[in-house]
């Protein structure tokens, strides 16, 4: 009977042993924490603060240094962490990225996820993107804090996620010129809020003056400019869909199908900041410069 309970606080002093070594080593584990940003809330929440507008081609991001100063805020907030990336999400015609997005995608310690723009320029998929994100980094213990820059009430299910892993969830918003831009039920549920200032976003977003804004949208490109651009567009619809839909497509020369035809012409716009609508000539040179790459590729 003694030898029974010697054996037993013998196998319990082990296990003890071994608990303590498991808490020594997670205390010398530095916590992580991330930086989710929902692009759409950013630019229409900062753009109306800062510039007086949501419409993006009024004025400009400089993405970069803005993404700079939110890692070296999340810095200052997670004091004994370290970043593990900043998320970027956007929407973006089936899913290509523009060049702006692009630019983003190449910055060190960025990840750029992209949803779809409908007919309306309306964002579908980012919400599911980042409770997929914020979720699955919670759950493998890759964070122990995100910080989320966003406003909708769709993302409370993103957050309820990410705690249920033990991840605290730190919403982060801009200063509303009136009002409030981020749902009650958002509000609610995270850990922590912080506001975001006019004077945070003034180095970064500036409104294009009238001549700029007009040159923008009203220089007339080339036949080449846009041949270049239909070209470029064909690049990534192939990288995207991969040589079985091109098989499929081909057929078809020189004609497009009506929905590939539409994203074709919403996909160049944005490039070329220049509306091809009424402009038969051009829209003959994108589908050229379109069709000229794919069959090239066949």
């Amino acid at each position: 009977m003694n030898d029974d309970l010697a054996a037993l606080g013998a196998r319990i002093d082990h296990t003890n042993e071994l608990l303590e070594r498991m808490l020594a080593e997670v205390a010398k584990t530095p916590s992580t924490h991330a930086i989710f940003v929902d692009a759409g809330y950013l630019y229409a929440a900062a753009g109306r603060l800062v510039a007086g507008t949501e419409d993006r081609r009024a004025f400009d991001l400089d993405a970069e240094g803005l993404i700079e100063a939110l890692i070296d805020r999340a810095r200052s907030v997670f004091a004994d962490s370290r970043l593990l990336r900043v998320y970027w999400y956007d929407g973006a015609r089936r899913r290509i990225h523009t060049a702006e997005q692009q630019t983003i995608a190449e910055l060190p310690d960025v990840k750029v996820r992209l949803g779809n723009l409908n007919a309306n320029n309306q964002q579908k998929g980012v919400d599911s993107l980042i409770r997929s994100d914020l979720e699955s980094l919670a759950r493998h213990r890759a964070i122990s804090d995100a910080a989320l820059l966003g406003g909708d009430e769709d993302l409370v299910s993103a957050v309820e996620a990410a705690q249920g892993y033990g991840a605290r969830v730190h919403l982060w918003g801009i200063e509303a010129p009136e009002g409030r831009n981020q749902a009650e039920p958002l509000l609610w549920e995270v850990d922590s809020q912080r506001t975001l200032d006019l004077d945070f976003f003034k180095p970064y977003v500036s409104r294009r003056t009238a001549a700029a804004y007009e040159a923008t949208a009203g220089t007339r490109p080339s036949r080449e400019d846009v041949r270049f651009v239909g070209a470029q567009i064909a690049a990534k619809w192939l990288a995207a869909r991969g040589r079985e839909a091109l098989a499929d497509l081909l057929p078809g020369h020189p004609y497009l199908p009506g929905s590939v035809d539409q994203d074709l012409l919403v996909e160049a716009e944005s490039l070329l900041q220049y509306s091809l609508r009424g402009q038969a000539d051009l829209r003959r040179a994108l589908r050229d410069g379109f069709w000229g790459h794919l069959q090239g590729q066949y």
